[in-house]
């Protein structure tokens, strides 16, 4: 199997819930290969944690965004909940916004010398 063939078979699925607004966890991204590559590295990028289950993930590619999961799967959404009320994260959020903030500053001065060596 190829690394391509990895890219093909991946797929994401983002949730949100909002207690006083769904009535269930609801689909708000889905996508296959380089789509569901795209979701986990904005995930990541934005500091939500990312939890890996392919038979889970399969079966919340088939729904439409929008829709609230199914009943059956609620025991299985809940345990996902349950096991980030236990993930401690790398970053404090404040730590994570001042690294952001410092890649950016770092990429427009580059930016910037790159465009000063062209004129």
């Amino acid at each position: 199997m190829s690394q391509y063939d990895d890219v093909l078979n991946k797929k994401a699925v983002a949730l949100r819930y909002e207690e006083n607004k769904d009535a269930a966890p609801v689909i708000v991204a889905s996508g296959l290969g380089y789509m569901a590559e795209r979701i986990v590295e904005m995930a990541n990028e934005n500091g939500v944690p990312v939890y890996e289950d392919n038979s889970l993930a399969t079966v919340l590619t088939q729904l439409d965004l929008g829709t609230p999961i199914p009943e059956e799967l609620y025991q299985a959404i809940v345990d996902i909940y349950a096991y980030f009320l236990k993930y401690t994260p790398k970053y404090s959020v404040e730590e994570y916004e001042a690294m952001k903030a410092e890649a950016a500053d770092g990429q427009e001065g580059n930016l910037q010398s790159e465009a000063g060596e062209q004129t």
